[in-house]
């Protein structure tokens, strides 16, 4: 996890272990920087201040293994911040009781939970007793009515301050497309590589994923490279379009937890002479896209996460990467679903 500083949050975020109050106090502090970065107005900015510092101090009462990720979120309109509280605690039998005032289970007011939805813009959450809990929200000047159809998060290595994992959604047309990304090695130069991608993905031709991921190995050849995958769900037609190349994995989850693997091919986007091929596969409009690095354990089953697929996408994403990720690894997880 990365020292608090005076330096701006990347846009990657910046993510912190929350095991006492003066990181609490830490965390508000940044927020807030984050916040006036970004041109919230000072009233949204004391909110935020609020939501950062009731999520740090239920990490500190409540929480094992707390953690938190703070980081710019941007739409077409402006810009706001980020908060996504991850622990492996004791979890909460009802959410909608927690959020109540004056529910505590350790004599306090018990508004902590309350002032969090008060204040955000968006809020999502999933916990279940035993299993911890995920909380995400989202600050800007108004409120976010935009649908979530994608999120996905990444986490460093341990010991590293930036990961070569990445992902990016863009909507060109009427193609909604999603990339994942994992730069060769760790630290700065797998970050560049990634970075690179990200860049290419932003600036791709409105064409199918198998063109796309030809564009990008084209972008990429001054990096170390890169595994990569690129995706297109497409709801009306019930159809997910995925190309890929290196150690991506990507899943279709049914509306049950059944699982289907999506094929990526070998090879490094940015070397040599890579087989780019697209598949095709049945996509209903109940079903998940999950895809995700080789950071993160692929024996994870949504079947076992009573509720998690009504969740939003993030909320899912940040669960997964909580149970599944290793720390001897970059790790990120992207997850869609229909927005039709």
């Amino acid at each position: 996890m990365v020292p608090v500083t005076t330096e701006p949050v990347p846009d990657r975020g910046s993510w912190f272990r929350v095991e006492n109050g003066s990181t609490g106090s830490a965390v508000r502090r940044a927020a807030e920087r984050l916040g006036d970065q970004l041109g919230l107005p000072t009233g949204r900015i004391a909110d935020l201040a609020i939501v950062a510092a009731e999520l740090t101090s239920n990490l500190i009462k409540h929480a094992e293994e707390g953690v938190l990720l703070l980081r710019p979120v941007r739409r077409a309109s402006d810009a706001g911040v980020e908060l996504i509280a991850i622990d492996s605690g004791p979890g909460m039998v009802d959410l909608t009781d927690s959020a109540r005032d004056g529910n505590s289970t350790t004599g306090t007011l018990g508004i902590g939970l309350g002032a969090i939805v008060r204040q955000a813009s968006w809020f999502d959450a999933y916990s279940r007793p035993g299993r911890g809990t995920v909380i995400a929200v989202r600050v800007f000047a108004a409120a976010d009515t935009e649908p979530s159809w994608v999120g996905g998060l990444t986490r460093p290595l341990s010991g590293e301050t930036v990961s070569g994992d990445g992902h990016a959604a863009r909507i060109v047309g009427d193609r909604h497309q999603v990339l994942v990304t994992d730069g060769l090695g760790h630290g700065p130069l797998a970050a560049a590589a990634t970075d690179a991608a990200l860049t290419a993905f932003r600036d791709a031709p409105a064409a199918s994923p198998a063109e796309v991921v030809g564009h990008l190995h084209r972008a990429m050849s001054h990096t170390r490279g890169a595994a990569l995958a690129v995706a297109e769900p497409d709801p009306t037609a019930g159809v997910l379009r995925y190309a890929g190349l290196g150690n991506i994995t990507g899943s279709v989850v049914a509306d049950d937890g059944r699982r289907r693997g999506l094929v990526s091919l070998p090879g490094i986007a940015g070397h040599q002479r890579p087989t780019i091929r697209q598949y095709d596969y049945p996509f209903e409009a109940d079903s998940l896209l999950v895809m995700h690095t080789d950071g993160v354990v692929d024996r994870w089953q949504l079947a076992d996460y009573s509720g998690l697929t009504g969740r939003s996408p993030l909320v899912v994403a940040a669960t997964l990467l909580r149970d599944a990720g290793i720390r001897r690894d970059d790790a990120g997880v992207l997850v869609a679903r229909s927005w039709a």
